[in-house]
């Protein structure tokens, strides 16, 4: 095999310089052929496979937009505040806080500290699921057999576990994530019943109120009924924007969500270098 000495190794591997698959990061950002912000502000594109996961950290104010290019992607999110990861995404307190068990554009995700860690500016798809997390190895090797980050039909939280180590996080660190696309509808007797994808091209944009770490897993929602592991490709853009601020119709949107901003506005100024 070319592949058996050392030397052939390397050789084999410098031969994919150049290639392409339909499900990759794109480096530099810049080179993404058609972004949607001005020229030069892409930070981040990539194409994350059905089955896969990705992590970046993200500058307070970059805009994240995730879109479901073919109407089975699943975007499970996790949040933390860069540098305190014991300050991370809440989805009980993003959910009690707003009144609303949906998420849709202009609401937030909640840290436990009641501050801000990211605005959904734009959404078309609506009613995105806060309430079931991820899927789990136990669950995933009931349903299809195995459930291992390796194996074909990966849990979401072992994928999460992966991205989350690779930013110094450890398994304790991973809390309950939101999911994008596959919705969910609770009923009036407090049952879940899973009503399915917001539709091929799809997307959610998100703004980083503070520095972000970003961990997403694409993988099946828990409560998708099909017997079958579907997954299709989500595409992950990030661009340089702005936080949101005072006079924005966001801040002041509800009285609750304007007492989470001023909660992080008033955290970032005191902990800011003069």
């Amino acid at each position: 095999m070319a592949t058996a000495t050392t030397h052939g190794a390397r050789d084999h591997a410098r031969a994919q310089a150049g290639t392409s698959t339909e499900a990759m990061p794109v480096v530099p950002a810049a080179d993404w052929p058609s972004p949607p912000c001005a020229a030069g502000h892409l930070v981040w594109a990539e194409t994350v496979a059905g089955g896969n996961y990705t992590h970046r950290v993200l500058a307070r104010g970059t805009e994240l937009r995730l879109t479901d290019l073919r109407g089975d992607a699943c975007a499970h999110l996790v949040l933390y505040a860069d540098g305190r990861p014991w300050e991370r995404l809440n989805t009980a307190d993003t959910v009690k806080v707003q009144w609303n068990a949906y998420l849709s554009k202009g609401r937030l995700l909640l840290s436990g500290q009641g501050r801000v860690l990211a605005t959904l500016v734009d959404d078309t798809g609506g009613r995105h699921d806060a309430l079931c997390g991820t899927s789990t190895l136990v669950r995933n090797t009931e349903r299809y057999g195995d459930g291992a980050a390796g194996s074909p039909t990966p849990a979401g939280r072992e994928l999460l576990t992966l991205a989350a180590l690779k930013n110094g996080l450890e398994p304790r660190d991973l809390p309950p994530s939101v999911a994008f696309f596959q919705r969910v509808e609770v009923g009036d007797d407090g049952s879940l019943r899973f009503t399915g994808s917001a539709g091929p091209g799809a997307s959610v944009t998100l703004r980083a109120e503070q520095d972000l770490i970003v961990l997403i897993a694409n993988v099946p929602h828990p409560l998708d009924p099909r017997p079958q592991y579907t997954s299709t490709p989500l595409e992950v853009l990030a661009w340089r924007a702005a936080p949101t601020a005072s006079a924005d119709p966001f801040w002041n949107a509800t009285p609750e969500g304007r007492r989470a901003f001023l909660n992080t506005a008033g955290f970032l100024a005191a902990k800011e270098r003069s």
